[in-house]
């Protein structure tokens, strides 16, 4: 019988091996500190805000997806409510559809909102459980309407008339805003020995069975703490909370962030951001981040290092 050829190795300098070494202990050290965190968020739901530039990045959405599918095999149960607001401006502007908006919340009439569910529920979600189920995980998309998850009234607003100084209602079409959230169906999919990663499209249904558009923010905020999730994190285009030199706050309990927002501290669209974080740590959530969504792996060091990536908020 005749010996088998030999197997070709490659030599390796010393110096590179050296450095493939080192990188191996860097690696095995990072997975070390990280035990302590992967111990507190073991079997506990963490609720993700995906939003933001990231959504229209394609290397950041598949490594967002990659890192979705390690929490489930680390033993977390990732629930995901997507965003989509470019998405239905483009698809509306192709459609020849003028948008309007009111207070930064688009109005939305009836032909807009069948564009708003159809990007939301359609387009937008399958891509991501795509996404997510090619990194190999499994993922289910549905949308607020799905097994009544979440229930919404139409969002209402007033404004002042700056000439006769009238408080007036600004009618926002089906725009809304939650009022009960059952949790039933995320509970068997997020829990499930299946390994379900539930992905959220933020359309609700009102009491007369119609749909209705809700801020992505808002709908996670309620979806986080009606499942008193251990975490809910929001991704957005920016490093968190900064204070008035400009340092990003790292942590900050609820009546602090108060203080930032009447101090004027926070601005813009970081408000509706803030308020959405306290309103769930007081329903129940452990504690709300908000952190930069374009930055790589900002999930991961969020979660499983000493100092987080964002602002959190307990």
């Amino acid at each position: 019988m005749s010996a088998e050829p030999p197997i070709a190795v490659t030599p390796v300098g010393n110096a590179a091996a050296d450095a493939l070494a080192e990188a191996g202990f860097l690696t095995a050290r990072t997975l070390s500190e990280a035990l302590p965190f992967l111990q507190l968020y073991d079997n506990q739901i963490v609720v993700i805000k995906y939003g933001g530039h990231a959504m229209g990045n394609e290397a950041l959405g598949q490594e967002f997806a990659r890192d979705v599918v390690l929490l489930k095999l680390l033993g977390l149960h990732p629930v995901i409510v997507h965003g989509g607001g470019p998405q239905i401006g483009r698809m509306l502007e192709k459609l020849g559809i003028k948008s309007r908006f009111e207070d930064g919340l688009r109005v939305t009439d009836e032909p807009t909102m069948e564009i708003v569910e159809m990007v939301l529920a359609g387009g937008i979600n399958k891509a991501l459980v795509r996404a997510i189920n090619a990194a190999g995980g499994r993922a289910v998309g549905i949308s607020g309407a799905d097994a009544g998850l979440i229930q919404a009234e139409q969002v209402k607003r007033t404004r002042r008339d700056p000439e006769s100084h009238i408080e007036q209602v600004v009618d926002l079409g089906f725009v809304g805003d939650p009022t009960r959230i059952d949790t039933t169906l995320l509970d068997e999919l997020a829990r499930s020995s299946a390994e379900f990663i539930p992905v959220v499209a933020p359309v609700g249904v009102g009491s007369d069975g119609r749909s209705y558009n809700i801020n992505a923010d808002t709908a996670a905020g309620a979806i986080a703490g009606a499942l008193k999730a251990k975490r809910l994190l929001l991704l957005t285009d920016v490093a968190g909370l900064l204070d008035h030199d400009k340092k990003l706050v790292r942590q900050a309990t609820c009546d602090e962030i108060q203080g930032y927002i009447d101090t004027k501290v926070a601005t813009g669209g970081m408000i509706p951001k803030l308020e959405t974080a306290m309103g769930a740590v007081r329903a129940g959530v452990e504690a709300a981040v908000i952190l930069d969504g374009r930055k790589p792996h900002a999930l991961l060091v969020e979660l499983f290092t000493e100092h987080g990536a964002g602002t959190l908020i307990s």
